[in-house]
């Protein structure tokens, strides 16, 4: 990974925990915990796209932190959820075990639903943002997180899984653009409009980034080793579930994956140089073991 993209990876994850152990103090109980221990160990990409979109839009760092946390709680309470017996039904996660395995069931769902939560709050206050602008991201946030995003597509998953026929490419694509690349989508562009700028060149390079995020999730789930990945592997051909290597081949998806990179980086060339850490990012995305 280059030495750039790694120090804002770290700083990312820096602000993210510090906001977040600002808002849920661990003596709060076993739900402010699991909290606690849900956010950390990540890789906080999405915080990264969001600090990284902003100081490329020339976004004070400090007004970025709080929707920065806000992205990461959400992707956390998320992969609680999708952890559960009920779901995914997961014993690993980050290279840990995972929340439900740690407490319990009931603790679990509901640190979900309190991480959600908390992610609502830091963007309502995030401070010296005007409240339309904080409104936009709330608004949008909401649209990425549910029905027409990420929970959307995880409900097209869980129907998938339990179809008889498998799914065609096209219907991946689309089931993963909500699924992984909502929340990918809404981090990139948050910074633009925190600046009041276009935030079109940002959507396009998220748009294209969550897609090579999800292909390089099913390269990994072929490739990869639990130990390395931090997760358990080699479940969706257990399944027999329809990934895109399963329809374009190993070489193919990585084929596709890299020319997707290719345009997540040309859609930066508004930025010149100074977008050469988004750059980097999305070359990691398809390199990265975990």
């Amino acid at each position: 990974m280059p030495a750039d993209l790694q120090a804002a990876l770290r700083n990312a994850s820096r602000w993210v925990d510090q906001t977040v152990r600002a808002c849920v103090p661990r003596d709060a109980g076993p739900v402010a915990q699991a909290m606690l221990y849900a956010v950390e160990g990540g890789k906080c990409l999405r915080g990264f796209l969001v600090l990284e979109g902003a100081r490329v839009n020339g976004v004070a760092e400090r007004l970025a932190v709080p929707s920065a946390a806000a992205i990461e709680c959400i992707h956390a309470y998320s992969l609680v959820h999708d952890d559960m017996p009920c779901m995914d039904d997961d014993d690993l996660r980050r290279g840990r075990p995972t929340v439900h395995k740690v407490w319990d069931e009931g603790t679990a769902l509901l640190v979900g639903d309190a991480l959600q939560s908390l992610a609502f709050e830091m963007v309502g206050h995030g401070a010296g943002l005007p409240a339309a602008t904080r409104l936009r991201l709330s608004i949008t946030l909401a649209r990425a997180a549910g029905l027409h995003g990420m929970v959307g597509g995880q409900a097209a998953d869980i129907a998938a899984e339990r179809a008889t026929e498998p799914l065609t490419l096209d219907q991946i694509v689309a089931l993963q653009k909500g699924k992984t690349g909502a929340l990918i989508e809404w981090a990139a562009q948050a910074g633009a409009v925190m600046a009041g700028a276009d935030p079109a060149p940002l959507r396009r390079y998220g748009e294209n980034l969550g897609l090579a995020f999800q292909i390089a999730d099913d390269i990994l789930d072929v490739e990869g080793d639990a130990e390395t990945v931090g997760k358990a592997v080699g479940k969706d051909a257990g399944r027999g579930k329809a990934t895109f290597v399963s329809h374009l081949g190993l070489d193919g998806a990585k084929r596709r994956a890299a020319e997707l990179v290719t345009a997540a980086c040309d859609a930066l060339s508004c930025y010149g140089a100074g977008a050469e850490t988004l750059r980097q990012a999305a070359r990691f995305v398809i390199t990265r073991r975990t």
